[in-house]
């Protein structure tokens, strides 16, 4: 996680950062002159955690609002930058040097209106002196435009001079390594970074063959293809994009998918999905699409003040880059850089003195270098061992006697808070050794508001999308041909099913899943945390803070209700209204959603008046006020995931791994390198599109069947499997799972019925259940305890595919070994 309290990230050498994103100005596209409208650092006040999820959120009627509490000089105020790892040299000198050396990939004499406009003549060889020398001018400017072309890709993800897992499976090119490779990598940055000038056109491949040598058009064509199936460009809501991405693919479909969640993964893989010729439907629990994405418009007063309020994930942390920011764009939403000035006040309301708050700070963050330090011994000497990173900062916070002063704890608690805020849970709860796993792939630049709240985003990917709403979903089942998925008292059947539920409705076992989901990847869902942030927003007739600053803290004497109410957000520059956002993290963020509404109000009003009133400043009556329960959630079953102890970022790739080639995942806690933002939900739903078409692709998955059966020769494989079954008594025999040892664990079981000939009718239990029918005598009293006390019906064949696909595909794989 990202947290605050850090110093601002360096500038790669010989690069201008500034220079890199200046197509990235939402307000024209077009215009490659005009300056990016944020800054170039990645320069904030805070973290801003961004797939919050939807709440049970408790809104309080205007005339139930408490009264604030009855009760010049201006606040000092500090620049807060988040805590970071800094980019090293993001761009070796040989990656410049293999695309321009010969001048291999790029093309003498492309047209004038592309990005390298010289001529063959220009870079002609000859004795002219002058000559010469342009065209090392020219190759000069060649090497600084393809490593321009290079911090692009790196920014959206792509390695600095190697190739990704994706395009390694995807053989982009006949031999990793060597020039091939190199020459393929400047092809594809220069497409992506052709794409990001204009995002709200469609790049063709022969647009991106105009400058590029033609002898390398097998290069352009598979890294072109590879940037359009994995969702790097060609993507979005622009009118251009949608009007081709919807546009009715030829020939047979690859499949249907059923996708489960529209919130942001959900709905971008549907997008995608169709796109890539597949038929599509989203089976979503609530009434509305986002998910954790929750705008709120708030409204009161005689002169109908209105505001939209950002319930759940509101911060595009870092635009760099990032997806969310390209919709912004497309969409002609201008973007408000979240300003990094954030006064802190005491308890008492005064403000806190500037020297002791750097002092502070200073002193936090040698805390955590030194925690680094530590577990980076630690893990050398010992792999396994791991402990809590609030035990960690305790210990040395005393051995080094940082923040013996009162004050100075209140500060040091504060800044804890944030940390407990930017990872959903308490210092407690957190893995000292992988807690920040994710630093080195954060986006870079500006944290953003998008005016009018997160969910215009949302509005326009739900659109042409078939949802349907309160469908909550109860039973996944999935085999070797296709998938059950049983909703709202309906069956759903496909080929192949994307599950983008939170991970706590995966923690607390909502939906089932038949067969059950392997062990490795219970694990990881058991040992992945999962936490709680909570928000009050309180729509106010004016603003009476003043619209200089974004965000404030206030600090509380309660080490253990550090987190209440710790900082606040000003939504006015951006919601349409003068609008507050207090937040509430760690164990205050717990007890928070036992409070009564009014109380809670009451205290941020109490806290607001402490601050404002000995400055001669009135806190008015609110007009309206929200009080989020995300933990309260069924839908969600908390706020967004975090790393804990004992966890790793491992666990996020095995979250997202698929099973049986039917069974997929998405969502913000199976992206390693982006968990806990909205736009590593958006990535994890364009990753699991590329699979799911990979997966057809390589199977030639055809549309399920209606009936959904096995093949007559998938039954005479199993008949030969149950020549030689794991355990047999009486007339049943069982098959084990192979790769599970687990008492509950699925189990295949075959019971032969004798009469005027041979019938075997077969079920799907538990081994544990297994083992109670093997002790019985009897067949008869066995069958009387399947289906009477365990509650199992034996089926025919035809009736067991879905169910015990899975099964079969792992133990053909087992006994062909």
């Amino acid at each position: 996680m990202e947290t605050s309290a850090g110093h601002p990230p360096e500038t790669p050498p010989h690069i201008n950062s500034g220079e890199i994103f200046r197509q990235d100005n939402p307000q024209n596209d077009n215009d490659n002159s005009s300056p990016p409208q944020t800054t170039p650092e990645p320069a904030v006040s805070d973290y801003q955690p961004d797939d919050l999820p939807e709440p049970s959120e408790q809104e309080i009627p205007p005339s139930e609002l408490p009264p604030p509490p009855t009760g010049n000089t201006p606040p000092q105020v500090k620049k807060r930058r988040r805590r970071k790892r800094f980019f090293t040299d993001m761009i070796p000198t040989s990656v410049s040097a293999a695309a321009v050396s010969g001048l291999r990939v790029l093309r003498p004499n492309p047209k004038p209106s592309t990005a390298y406009s010289y001529s063959e003549t220009e870079l002609a060889t000859g004795d002219d002196l002058n000559k010469n020398q342009n065209r090392r001018r020219r190759i000069s400017d060649l090497a600084k435009e393809v490593d321009l072309e290079a911090l692009i890709a790196i920014s959206v993800g792509f390695p600095v001079d190697s190739l990704t897992e994706e395009e390694i499976e995807a053989n982009v090119v006949s031999e990793i390594g060597g020039v091939e490779q190199s020459n393929y990598i400047v092809v594809r940055n220069h497409i992506l970074a052709r794409w990001r000038s204009n995002v709200t056109v469609w790049l063709t491949k022969d647009h991106a063959l105009e400058s590029i040598r033609a002898e390398h058009k097998n290069l352009v064509h598979s890294a072109y293809t590879f940037l359009l199936q994995h969702g790097y460009i060609n993507y979005g809501v622009a009118p251009a994009i949608k009007e081709l991405k919807f546009k009715t693919p030829e020939g047979v479909p690859k499949g249907n998918v059923i996708v489960i969640g529209a919130g942001l993964s959900g709905l971008v893989a549907a997008r995608q999905l169709i796109s890539l010729g597949f038929k599509v439907v989203v089976l979503e629990g609530r009434g509305r699409p986002g998910g954790r994405v929750r705008s709120k418009k708030m409204s009161g007063g005689q002169n109908g003040v209105v505001a939209a309020a950002d319930l759940g994930g509101s911060v595009l942390t870092g635009i760099n880059g990032n997806p969310l920011g390209v919709l912004a764009r497309q969409l002609g939403i201008p973007l408000h850089k979240v300003r990094d000035i954030c006064p802190l006040y005491l308890p008492n309301g005064r403000t806190v003195n500037s020297d002791i708050d750097s002092k502070v700070e200073a002193s936090f963050n040698k805390l955590l270098d030194r925690v680094c330090k530590l577990r980076q011994a630690m893990l050398d000497e010992v792999k396994s061992v791991d402990v809590s990173l609030g035990t960690a900062l305790e210990t040395f916070r005393h051995v080094y006697r940082v923040a013996e002063d009162p004050q100075e704890q209140m500060l040091l608690d504060w800044h804890l808070a944030n940390l407990e805020y930017a990872n959903a849970s308490l210092m407690s709860n957190l893995s000292m050794a992988f807690w920040d796993q994710d630093d080195p792939y954060e986006m870079g630049g500006d944290h953003c508001f998008i005016p009018g709240g997160n969910e215009r985003l949302i509005r326009a990917l739900a659109e042409d999308i078939p949802i349907f709403y309160d469908r909550t979903v109860e039973s996944v089942r999935y085999g070797t041909d296709g998938v059950l998925v049983y909703a709202g008292g309906q069956e759903y059947r496909g080929d192949m099913v994307l599950c983008t539920v939170p991970l706590g409705v995966l923690k607390r076992g909502n939906i089932e899943f038949v067969p059950d989901l392997p062990q490795r990847k219970k694990d990881a869902i058991e040992r992945l945390g999962f936490g709680l942030l909570n928000k009050v927003a309180i729509l106010f007739p004016y603003d009476f803070w003043g619209g200089e600053i974004d965000t404030f803290g206030h600090l509380n004497e309660d080490p253990n209700m550090r987190g209440e109410f710790f900082l606040f957000y000003s939504y006015s520059s951006v919601s349409g209204g003068p609008l507050l956002i207090a937040l509430v993290a760690g164990e205050a963020a717990v007890k928070f959603e036992k409070m009564s509404p009014l109380e809670s109000v009451g205290r941020v009003l109490e806290i607001l008046k402490g601050i404002f009133s000995p400055k001669g400043i009135a806190v008015p009556d609110p007009l309206q006020a929200v009080c989020t329960r995300w933990g309260q959630d069924q839908f969600c079953c908390g706020s967004y995931s975090y790393v804990a102890i004992g966890a790793s970022g491992d666990d996020y790739d095995i979250l997202s791994e698929s099973v049986g080639d039917r069974l997929f995942f998405a969502g913000e806690a199976t992206n390693k390198q982006y968990p806990a933002t909205m736009h590593g939900a958006f990535l994890s739903g364009m990753r699991e599109a590329a699979h799911i078409l990979r997966v057809a692709d390589r199977k030639s998955i055809s549309p399920a069947e209606k009936s959904n059966n096995f093949s007559q020769e998938n039954i005479i494989v199993v008949d030969k499997f149950f020549e030689t079954p794991d355990l047999k008594f009486g007339s049943f025999s069982v098959l084990y799972d192979p790769i599970s040892t687990d008492l509950e664990s699925n189990c295949l079981v075959r019971v032969a019925l004798q009469g005027e000939k041979l019938l075997y009718l077969y079920s799907l239990i538990a081994r544990r259940l297994v083992l109670e029918l093997s002790k019985l005598e009897g067949d008869m009293s066995r069958i009387q305890m399947l289906t009477r006390d365990f509650g199992v019906k034996l089926v025919g064949w035809k009736n067991l595919s879905t169910a015990a696909g899975s099964l079969i595909t792992s133990i053909e794989s087992a006994r062909s070994v």
